[in-house]
C-alpha cells in the first residue's frame, strides 16, 4: 500500500524536475539571444552598478574568499576528495553521478563560453580572467557541484529538518558565489543567470538518467 504513493511522488518530483529543466533551457536561449543582440546591456549595466555601491573593502575580502569557493581549483579537489569518499563509503552510484555531473560541467563550460565569445567587463577589484564572460563558469560548476552534492546528502538523510538545512546551506553558497562575481565585477549579472540556467539543466539531464539506469533489471544497487 505504502509503494504506490512513492511511486507517485517520485513520478511527480521527476515531472516537475523537467518542467523546471525546460524553462531553465528556454530561458537560457532567449538570454543568448538577447546577449548576442546587447539588449542585455542596459540592465547588466543598471545592477553592476548598483552592486559596485555596496562595495567596501571588508565586503570585497569575503567576496574574494567566497569566489574562491566557485573556482576551477577549489571545485576540482573538492570533486576529486569527495568522489573518493563516496568510494571509501562503498556508494559508487553516488560516485559517478557527481564525476559525470563535474565532467559535463567542464565540457559546457568550454563549448558555451566558445560559442557566444563574449568579452568579460571590466573588473571593479584586479583584473578580469582571460576566458570569454558568458555563461558564468562559477555560476555553472558550483550549481552542479553544491546541488548535485546536497541532492545526494539530503536522498540518504530521514529527517526533514537536516535535509531543509542541507538544501537551505546549497542554495545561499551558490547564490553568494554568483553574487561575488558581479560584485567583483568580472562577470554581468546576465552571465551568472545564464550559468545558472546550464547548471539546472544539466543537473536535470543527469537526474534523469540516473533514474532510467536505476530501473534497469538485474543491475546491483549499491548507492
Amino acid at each position: 500500500m505504502r509503494e504506490e504513493p512513492k511511486k507517485a511522488k517520485i513520478g511527480f518530483l521527476l515531472l516537475g524536475g523537467i518542467l523546471v529543466a525546460a524553462i531553465a533551457l528556454l530561458f537560457f536561449g532567449w538570454l543568448a539571444e538577447e546577449v548576442l543582440e546587447a539588449d542585455t546591456q542596459r540592465f547588466d549595466t543598471l545592477l553592476r552598478t548598483a552592486i559596485h555601491r555596496l562595495a567596501s573593502p571588508p565586503i570585497t575580502s569575503v567576496m574574494e574568499l567566497i569566489s574562491l569557493l566557485g573556482s576551477v581549483g577549489v571545485l576540482v579537489a573538492l570533486s576529486l576528495l569527495t568522489i573518493s569518499l563516496f568510494y571509501y563509503l562503498h556508494r559508487p552510484r553516488a560516485a559517478t553521478l557527481l564525476a559525470t555531473t563535474m565532467a559535463g560541467v567542464a565540457v559546457l563550460d568550454l563549448v558555451l563560453k566558445d560559442a557566444f565569445h563574449r568579452v568579460r567587463p571590466l573588473a571593479f577589484f584586479g583584473t578580469s580572467p582571460s576566458s570569454y564572460s558568458f555563461p558564468s563558469g562559477h555560476a555553472l560548476a558550483s550549481l552542479c557541484f553544491y546541488g548535485a552534492l546536497a541532492a545526494i546528502l539530503s536522498a540518504r538523510i530521514a529527517g526533514r529538518q537536516a535535509r531543509l538545512c542541507i538544501w537551505t546551506i546549497a542554495v545561499l553558497l551558490v547564490a553568494m558565489i554568483g553574487f561575488s562575481r558581479v560584485y567583483l565585477g568580472v562577470h554581468y549579472p546576465s552571465d551568472v543567470i545564464a550559468g545558472y540556467c546550464a547548471a539546472i539543466v544539466w543537473v536535470a539531464a543527469v537526474g534523469f538518467l540516473d533514474r532510467i539506469l536505476r530501473r534497469q533489471p538485474n543491475k546491483k544497487r549499491n548507492v
